[in-house]
């Protein structure tokens, strides 16, 4: 792959233009990872989790999926990127009100406009952003 290449990949995400929607005040930073799906594909937040943050870089924990990926697809690293908190809430602003959720929380989309706590019964509601 040449540098154009990755330029090229670098240049494929969904334009959004970016607000300042949330104050992230925690220490370890507001870093977090998101599927291509929803920045490159524009499907919303189907899936999202928090683990514990890796110490030493800015990581808030959360992990944001569309929830129709694949083993293949994740276990592709050119498939996730990382991005500030806030960058993922002008993709998909429905995440914002679970952000404060303690490490270990997992919520699934149920329905167009709301999540709820994944307990394994459910199944994700697969949606499309609006744009």
């Amino acid at each position: 792959m040449g540098l154009f290449d990755i330029c090229k990949k670098k240049d494929d995400f969904i334009k959004v233009k970016i607000q300042k929607l949330i104050e992230w005040d925690e220490p370890n930073g507001e870093g977090c990872i998101a599927s291509d799906r929803i920045t490159k594909d524009g499907f919303k937040v189907g899936y999202m989790y928090r683990e514990q943050p890796d110490e030493g870089r800015p990581d808030s924990g959360w992990r944001f999926l569309a929830g129709n990926e694949d083993d293949a697809y994740m276990n592709n690293p050119d498939n996730l990127h990382l991005f500030a908190i806030n960058t993922i809430c002008n993709y998909d602003r429905d995440i914002i009100p679970y952000l404060k959720s303690q490490i270990g929380s997992a919520y699934i989309r149920t329905q167009s406009d709301k999540f709820e706590l994944d307990d394994g019964t459910s199944s994700i509601f697969i949606d499309k952003q609006n744009r």
